[in-house]
């Protein structure tokens, strides 16, 4: 389970009703927090307390499957599991005769359980192109989600995403870079990082799996190796021409 589930993370999920004015009695469910992020598939555990002495239907409407946990006159503990798409829960409870209820919002997240790198070449020239590409498979939300790619420690790119689709999807980034000899004597990685603290979560943290990259000397291309060919063969033959040239000259003088 993340650290955005359990018991101790909705303790105060409702706090304490207030009454207020006098006479009659008014009594109002606080809005904090207003939104709850959870972990696809995950449980949460709501505390749900109302101000008066004799709350009479403490009840936490939801679709989703619930577990009554504890309570007593004035509070009660319920654990929702299986929390797996966007939704709202309603909580509600009759104090003085009166209904009162409030919706709360749920927003599920789906953190990066996988970080993949690919290089579109293992073995590249020298002053060759080649990309690097990191994939992070259906998370939500994107926005907040650095992608980083790394040589050794070097920090060679990174991407923050903006927005927020509401169905998870692959985060991928992309980045074109030239082969260098020291390349090959360093590891590329790609970092994900999933930041929640906006939201009232926290980090979340995935690292790839190392990659090698082996960088080899520039290779003569075809056309060069035939024009240095030619250029040879000519040398060749007009050195033996100056030679024959020679020979024939000595040979007039005797």
């Amino acid at each position: 389970m993340s650290p955005f589930g359990g018991w101790g993370t909705l303790a105060a999920f409702l706090a304490p009703l207030c009454c207020r004015g006098s006479g009659e009695e008014q009594f109002e469910v606080p809005m904090e927090p207003k939104h709850l992020l959870v972990g696809s598939g995950e449980f949460q555990v709501i505390n749900f307390t109302a101000s008066c002495t004799d709350p009479k239907k403490l009840v936490l409407e939801t679709a989703l499957h619930k577990t009554f946990l504890e309570g007593q006159a004035q509070w009660k503990l319920f654990k929702v599991i299986s929390i797996s798409e966007n939704m709202e829960l309603m909580c509600s409870f009759i104090c003085g005769g009166k209904e009162e209820m409030k919706v709360f919002n749920i927003t599920v997240f789906y953190p990066p359980k996988q970080v993949l790198l690919t290089l579109s070449h293992t073995s590249v020239a020298v002053g060759t192109l080649f990309t690097i590409e990191c994939r992070v498979p259906a998370v939500a939300p994107l926005q907040g989600l650095t992608v980083t790619l790394l040589r050794g420690t070097e920090i060679l790119y990174n991407h923050t995403f903006v927005g927020t689709p509401p169905f998870p999807q692959d985060a991928v980034v992309t980045h074109n870079t030239t082969a260098h000899r020291e390349d090959g004597h360093h590891n590329f990685s790609c970092e994900a990082q999933m930041d929640l603290r906006s939201r009232g979560g926290g980090l979340v943290h995935r690292v790839s799996d190392p990659q090698r990259l082996e960088v080899k000397e520039p290779v003569p291309s075809n056309q060069m190796v035939t024009i240095i060919t030619i250029v040879i063969m000519l040398l060749i033959l007009f050195v033996t021409f100056v030679l024959l040239c020679r020979h024939r000259l000595r040979t007039s003088n005797t």
